[in-house]
């Protein structure tokens, strides 16, 4: 069970954001949110009665790299247009969403003379519904992104912003009730994009700011209460991170002592976390734990693999396989048989492992399985528990302090499911495990040490399966390099370089190189996501 998406917008006024494959559409949900309102995803390509079900106050058609004109480029249902209009529903396009509209309401869209990529000012119409009177709107810099433009607006429709190369950036048509912005309001690119957000949500949609994290917390454990049975166990697949700490501990709050967490050493954790990690789940989450040591099966299992998804799926089958004998010495044990098992699925995690836009699969591109969405057997004796799954890792982090859940595990850096299986490139071998390792704590220690820890989002090393000439102790080496990534992000979705200093990173490289035996080169991973991923696998 999830938090289900249309008990959670029974209870709320909705924004509906239909994603077209933006970058940016999850920040769209998470900008309405930090505004105070219920807000989720929807794939473009979902039915007219999927979004009538959540019976949104107001939907939000996304950006997206598709042109208008393509041959089966996303588009909304047959009828979305009567539906919003006999429901009285505030629709704003964004990007290509404002494109959507002007060509399925009977306007004109072309590709560009002149196209708009970065920050671009724009002129604003002084008394305009989206805008309204307050002078420090009427100029502004945006963040622009699109190779089309609209030319001739539908019936209706009048044009309230432009920008100083003259195209459009902003309609309504205030008799419908629907807007349109050919820029992104909801990037930190464009300043004022928030005022307009905010306008557009109460001002003229008149949504209630009503979406507090307090009530989810209450509303959660009543549906995890509903969703097992009063008899029924659940087990907790429990990493020492942020996500299934905060899981554990809410379905604990709703289950008590029918909850059962097992941490499981798969042979893919970093230097001694195995130790580590119970240590603290005793001293300070204060939750049973048992461990399962199955590092033997899965890196048996995982010998002469080399393909990423490959190995997300072996683990992540894997993991079910534990869990599934885990349930079974339970039920010998207590005589009481588990049936969920309890699993911290964030947002990220389900919109990474899903389809794009215009490929017949809906929603946006599939970038990487998670072994706990993707990755997972079709076939499992265990039903999920995923009380987290429509929640961002900030708002995940926000709910684990209103539990109590202590700071240590709040301000852990994320670490993968399949572990150092996607940080090695290529097979998985002990010896490269064990240099990994030891490279990973060299590099987190040192950061730790300079009291950057807090500052950075996430901090690991990546092993590359290629040999480097090099020197060292007056011999010719042959061995691997080793990449260091750092990274500054709110939610994982996008994120930015962490620049150090250069003599930090050399004092790192030295450690490493005079340490690490099998290692004698490092380098520095200097790319943002996008383009990149955060993870090299």
């Amino acid at each position: 069970m999830a938090m289900a998406m249309e008990e959670e917008a029974s209870r709320h006024n909705v924004v509906l954001v239909m994603d077209f494959g933006s970058q940016y559409t999850h920040l769209i949900t998470r900008r309405v949110r930090q505004l105070g309102v219920c807000s989720f995803c929807l794939s473009a390509g979902a039915s007219l009665d999927a979004i009538a079900k959540l019976t949104p106050s107001i939907v939000i058609l996304s950006g997206g790299p598709h042109s208008v004109h393509e041959p089966g480029a996303p588009t909304v249902p047959d009828g979305f247009f009567d539906y919003v209009r006999e429901k009285k529903v505030l629709v704003l396009g964004i990007c290509y969403g404002l494109q959507l509209i002007v060509k399925e309401l009977g306007g004109v869209v072309r590709p560009a003379d002149s196209q708009e990529y970065g920050s671009t000012e724009i002129r604003a119409s002084l008394g305009s519904k989206l805008y309204g009177d307050d002078p420090a709107m009427m100029t502004q810099a945006v963040w622009m992104s699109h190779g089309d433009e609209a030319v001739t607006l539908p019936p209706g429709f009048n044009v309230v912003a432009k920008s100083v190369q003259g195209t459009i950036t902003a309609i309504e048509n205030t008799e419908l009730g629907i807007f349109g912005l050919q820029y992104h309001p909801e990037v930190t690119h464009t300043p004022k994009g928030i005022q307009t957000l905010r306008r557009i949500l109460f001002d003229i949609g008149g949504v209630v700011d009503d979406w507090k994290l307090q009530d989810l917390l209450e509303e959660q454990i009543e549906l995890i209460k509903s969703a097992v049975g009063p008899d029924e166990h659940a087990i907790c697949a429990l990493s020492g991170g942020v996500d299934s700490s905060v899981a554990a501990t809410l379905v604990h709050k709703a289950l008590g002592d029918r909850l059962h967490c097992v941490f499981v050493d798969n042979g893919l954790l970093r230097y001694k976390e195995q130790e580590r990690v119970m240590e603290t789940f005793k001293r300070e989450l204060h939750l049973p734990v048992v461990c399962v040591d199955a590092s033997t099966d899965f890196l048996s299992r995982l010998r002469g693999v080399t393909d990423p998804e490959q190995k997300r799926k072996i683990i992540g089958a894997q993991f079910i396989s534990v869990f599934d004998k885990f349930a079974s010495h339970l039920e010998e044990e207590l005589g009481k048989t588990a049936t969920f098992l309890v699993q911290g699925t964030l947002y990220p995690d389900v919109i990474e492992s899903c389809p794009p836009p215009g490929s017949g699969k809906g929603h946006s591109h599939t970038i990487k399985s998670h072994h706990n969405v993707g990755g997972l057997p079709e076939v499992m004796k265990l039903k999920l528990l995923e009380p987290l799954k429509w929640l961002f890792k900030d708002e995940v982090r926000k709910l684990g302090k209103l539990l109590g859940v202590p700071e240590s595990f709040l301000k852990r850096h994320p670490f993968p499911g399949p572990g150092l299986a996607v940080r090695i490139l290529g097979e998985v071998t002990e010896s490269h495990l064990e240099m990994l390792r030891q490279a990973d704590e060299i590099f987190v220690n040192s950061i730790k040490e300079a009291g950057l820890y807090d500052e950075i989002w996430q901090a690991f090393a990546v092993l590359i399966p290629v040999k480097t000439v090099g020197v060292q102790g007056d011999r010719r080496t042959h061995a691997y390099p080793v990449i260091l990534r750092a990274i500054t992000s709110e939610d994982g979705m996008t994120a930015d370089t962490y620049e150090f200093k250069n003599k930090f990173v050399k004092d790192v490289t030295g450690k490493i190189c005079n340490t690490v035996r099998g290692v004698n080169r490092v380098a520095y991973d200097f790319t943002s996501k996008p383009p990149a991923t955060v993870e090299w696998e």
